[in-house]
């Protein structure tokens, strides 16, 4: 399979024109993976446009590529969301980089009431800058058309507000709804998973977004990690919903 690179500016270049890789992509093109002149490759701009075409320079400072096809495509429906709780560790940045792969379309940190690791105002812009890198490149080595959005982190009470506006799963071991059991293309909007922290979700908060329209569903009869719970879930709901 061709290499996948990402540029920014890819929506507008026609079959027969030319692409430009520079600054890191252009390093990571030509000094790391190494390509070479004459040898084919693909392109996105992380927002369904994926052009191919042929290396026609390639140093680590400007990666030129001739293009030969282009290809758009929609974004998928519905959206695939994946609420992630903030985990000591890397554990919060694995399921990142999973969900990214198995098809997820947008992130968004949770600071749930049990989160080990907190965000105030100057770590949050960090960690979603962290996270849109993983994604970035998760979604890159995926050779994904649509690289998924990592917004700001959320409260309880933001999240709730969402559960009123879209279909909202919780990931809660001790549901009586199986996962696997639910009708997922029934209902307008984005389907979004929810994945506590280590110590798992506060009764206070499921009581807070049940309330507010969530469902508590369960995986299996094992309890995950929040690193494994999100990207099993999309998994699950990748083939539920025909993607897979």
């Amino acid at each position: 399979m061709a290499l996948h690179f990402l540029v920014e500016d890819a929506g507008d270049i026609p079959v027969g024109g030319e692409v430009v890789l520079t600054g890191a992509e252009a390093h990571h093109a030509a000094a790391v993976r190494r390509v070479r002149v004459g040898e084919e490759v693909t392109v996105g701009d992380g927002r369904g446009v994926r052009l191919s075409g042929a290396v026609e320079e390639a140093a680590p400072a400007r990666v030129t590529v001739r293009v030969t096809a282009r290809t758009v495509t929609e974004p998928p429906r519905p959206r695939l969301v994946l609420v992630q709780a903030l985990a000591k560790g890397d554990r919060d940045e694995l399921a990142v980089q999973a969900a990214t792969e198995l098809g997820v379309d947008e992130i968004v940190p949770w600071q749930a009431a049990r989160s080990v690791s907190r965000w105030d105002t100057a770590k949050a812009a960090k960690g979603v800058a962290r996270w849109s890198a993983i994604v970035r490149e998760a979604a890159k080595q995926a050779h994904r058309l649509w690289v998924p959005e990592v917004t700001s982190p959320v409260t309880t009470r933001q999240l709730a507000a969402r559960a009123a506006q879209s279909r909202m799963l919780i990931l809660e071991p001790t549901a009586e709804a199986a996962l696997s059991d639910l009708d997922l293309t029934a209902g307008d909007g984005d389907l979004v998973l929810v994945v506590g922290p280590e110590g798992g979700i506060a009764p206070e908060e499921l009581t807070a977004l049940t309330a507010a329209g969530a469902t508590l569903v369960r995986l299996g009869e094992t309890v995950l990690r929040t690193s494994t719970a999100g990207p099993a879930a999309l998994a699950v709901a990748s083939v539920r919903l025909g993607r897979w």
